[in-house]
């Protein structure tokens, strides 16, 4: 099929609410050498997406201003540095913006396979999530086998992800949830426990859980108040990792005393301002690592509702409706 000379695409005509998304129609992006062009089955929404609508969270110097980090589709065009991905791979990526729409381009490093079984919907939903956590839950919070873990937000599509990764490497993992269905699905995705956030007291939970002696690792993106009492929930030599902050990225007051007393470490960071050879990394040890898990049929993505291009702004209510089970998704074509 050749490349077409337009495309449809979705604007965000300033920032406001989901209404301010609409169909539009533009030229469709070439590749720069090192980059792929995509024609777009699939792509995924997710909370940064959210914020960019908002004016919170503007794109990079260079990238693509159009809405968008993940998308599953068909290699149609390749720059002319690029030797691993060929016209008509079908790949998945991890994209610098520009997912919502018919052909988007993306760093070949940023690429992978579309795992064994899988198609477009499936394959879409993974880059966002899977380098997220994997940058942060194992590499930058460092979890191993036989250590534990707990996880705010445990039905958001990180979330889910978080759980069913750490769970497949072999830590004891806890989620917190906003209900009773939510905290089932948790544990059905591997998590030993589930905390409903909003009638269980997560830190009197997670002593109990733990035999008081806590967590080595939290992965939290709601922050705020979160923070401190997060804090309360680590054990000896644990590590907080904030990609994230849904109530606020600013405490009032903090007691570090126990910070230094139970060698703790408090980290983060955000995906999008990495370089190409940064992310390439995560993606490689990702095909290493977690492909091989994906490509069993293990740890698949969980994906609670599509729509269609068109109706991106649907899909955003949704997303801040945070109703969802797993990923929310754009079908394309």
């Amino acid at each position: 099929m050749p490349i077409a000379q337009s495309m449809t695409y979705i604007r965000a005509d300033g920032a406001g609410a989901p209404d301010v998304l609409k169909p539009a129609t533009g030229p469709v992006p070439a590749p720069r050498p090192d980059e792929v062009l995509i024609r777009v089955h699939a792509a995924g929404v997710n909370r940064p997406d959210v914020a960019q609508r908002q004016g919170s969270y503007p794109p990079p110097l260079g990238a693509s201003p159009i809405i968008g980090l993940e998308v599953a589709g068909e290699v149609v065009a390749i720059g002319t540095e690029v030797t691993d991905w060929k016209n008509g791979d079908r790949v998945c990526a991890l994209t610098n913006g520009g997912g919502y729409a018919e052909y988007c381009t993306a760093p070949a490093a940023q690429c992978l396979p579309w795992p064994t079984g899988y198609d477009a919907l499936r394959a879409g939903a993974l880059p966002e999530t899977a380098f997220t956590v994997w940058a942060n839950l194992f590499q930058g919070g460092r979890l191993k086998n036989g250590e534990s873990t707990l996880i705010h937000g445990g039905t958001s599509g990180i979330g889910v992800t978080a759980i069913q990764l750490a769970h497949e490497f072999g830590a004891r993992v806890y989620a917190t949830a906003g209900s009773e269905e939510k905290c089932a699905a948790c544990r059905k995705l591997g998590a030993d426990a589930a905390i409903n956030y909003r009638t269980q007291d997560f830190v009197a939970e997670i002593k109990t859980l733990t035999g008081g002696k806590g967590v080595d690792v939290i992965l939290d993106m709601v922050a705020g108040p979160y923070i401190a009492r997060d804090i309360r929930c680590l054990g000896m030599d644990g590590r907080l990792v904030l990609i994230a902050f849904l109530q606020g990225s600013k405490v009032q007051e903090f007691d570090f005393v126990q910070v230094m007393v139970r060698r703790l470490t408090i980290t983060g960071s955000t995906m999008r301002p990495r370089t190409t050879a940064q992310k390439g990394a995560i993606a490689a040890d990702l095909r290493a690592k977690v492909w091989p898990v994906l490509d069993a049929g293990r740890c698949a993505p969980v994906i609670h509702a599509t729509f269609p291009l068109a109706q991106a702004a649907e899909a955003h209510r949704l997303m801040e409706s945070s109703q969802h089970i797993g990923k929310i998704m754009l079908t394309v074509g």
